[in-house]
C-alpha cells in the first residue's frame, strides 16, 4: 500500500480513511489539522455537488471527526469561488455550518477561538497558517486565481493588522496541489503571473515555457512562498507537502486529472476544545 509520508508530512490510516498532517503542526496540541485521502470514496463534495450528496457528505465528516476527536457541530466551510476574501471568525458558529450565507465567495477563514475549519480542493493549494503566540489558525483556498490575487498574503497581513500577530511566530504550510510538474497553462494565464509577479528574483524559474507542447508550466507553491516571506515569515516555518495532486490522483482528487467528474479532498484546520 503506497505511503505518502516523507520529512515534512505523515500519512495516516485509521478507521477505514486515510489523511495528511504535518509533521511541524503535530507538535502543538491544541492544533486539529488534516488533509484527506479519496480511499474508500471518502469525498466532500464541491460547491455545485454537495447538495446531492449532502448526506453521504456528512458522513464522511462525522468519519473525520472521530479520527481527529472533534464534533461534526464544530465544522465550518465556506462556499468558495476562487476569491481573495479572508473573514475573521468569531464563535457564533454552534451547528454544523455548511456554506453559511454571509460565508459565500469566501476562500480563507481566520481565528482566534476554538473553531474548526473545513475548504475543499482538487489541485487548488491549501495554505495552513498557526501563529504560535498569538494561537491564530488559518484555512486558507489558494488556486492559480487565489494565486493571482495574492490571498495568502493577504491572509498572513491580516493576521498581522486584526490580531496583533508577529510573521516570525506564524507557520505556513502548504498543503498537496497540482505542482509545476502538470500546472500547465496557455500565454494568456502565464502572461497574467508575469505581469503581477515580474518583480520577483527567480520569475524565469517559476513560468517556463516548453515548446514542444507549447505551453507554459508555473510554480505556485514558489510563488505564494515569496508572498508570506514579503511580510517576514521565517524559511523554516515555511513548509511544503511536496506532493502533486495529479501525480497521486489515485490517492486524491484531482480536477486537472478528472475533469467535472473529480471529487473534492478536504483541508481541515482548527482549535481543539479545551473541555474534550
Amino acid at each position: 500500500m503506497k505511503d505518502l509520508s516523507n520529512e515534512n508530512v505523515v500519512h495516516i490510516k485509521k478507521d477505514n480513511i486515510e489523511y495528511l498532517q504535518f509533521r511541524k503542526l503535530l507538535q502543538y496540541e491544541e492544533i486539529i489539522h488534516c488533509y484527506t485521502l479519496s480511499k474508500n470514496n471518502f469525498d466532500v463534495g464541491s460547491n455545485n455537488t454537495y447538495e446531492i450528496n449532502k448526506e453521504s457528505i456528512k458522513e464522511n465528516y462525522e468519519k473525520i471527526a472521530k479520527c481527529l476527536n472533534f464534533n461534526i457541530k464544530e465544522i465550518i466551510r465556506p462556499y468558495q469561488t476562487h476569491t481573495n476574501v479572508v473573514k475573521c471568525i468569531k464563535n457564533e458558529y454552534n451547528e454544523y455550518s455548511i456554506f453559511p450565507k454571509e460565508l459565500t465567495d469566501v476562500d480563507g477563514l481566520l481565528t482566534d477561538e476554538e473553531n474548526i475549519f473545513s475548504l475543499s480542493y482538487a489541485d487548488c493549494t491549501p495554505i495552513y497558517l498557526y501563529d504560535t503566540k498569538k494561537k491564530v489558525i488559518g484555512n486558507i483556498h489558494s488556486g492559480w486565481q487565489g494565486t493571482l490575487k495574492g490571498i495568502g498574503k493577504i491572509a498572513v497581513q491580516t493576521m498581522i493588522n486584526n490580531y496583533n500577530s508577529n510573521a516570525e511566530d506564524i507557520i505556513c504550510c502548504f498543503g498537496p496541489h497540482i505542482k509545476k510538474c502538470h500546472f500547465e497553462v496557455d500565454e494568456d494565464v502565464a502572461n497574467k503571473f508575469r505581469k503581477k509577479y515580474e518583480a520577483m528574483n527567480d520569475i524565469n524559474d517559476i513560468i517556463t515555457y516548453n515548446p514542444e507542447k507549447n505551453k507554459y508550466n508555473i510554480d505556485t507553491q514558489k510563488i505564494n512562498t515569496n508572498l508570506v516571506k514579503e511580510l517576514g515569515l521565517k524559511e523554516e516555518n515555511i513548509i511544503d507537502s511536496g506532493i502533486c495532486t495529479v501525480c497521486q490522483k489515485d490517492l486524491m482528487h484531482s480536477y486537472r486529472a478528472n475533469g467535472e467528474n473529480a471529487g473534492r479532498n478536504t483541508a481541515i484546520m482548527g482549535k481543539r476544545r479545551k473541555n474534550i
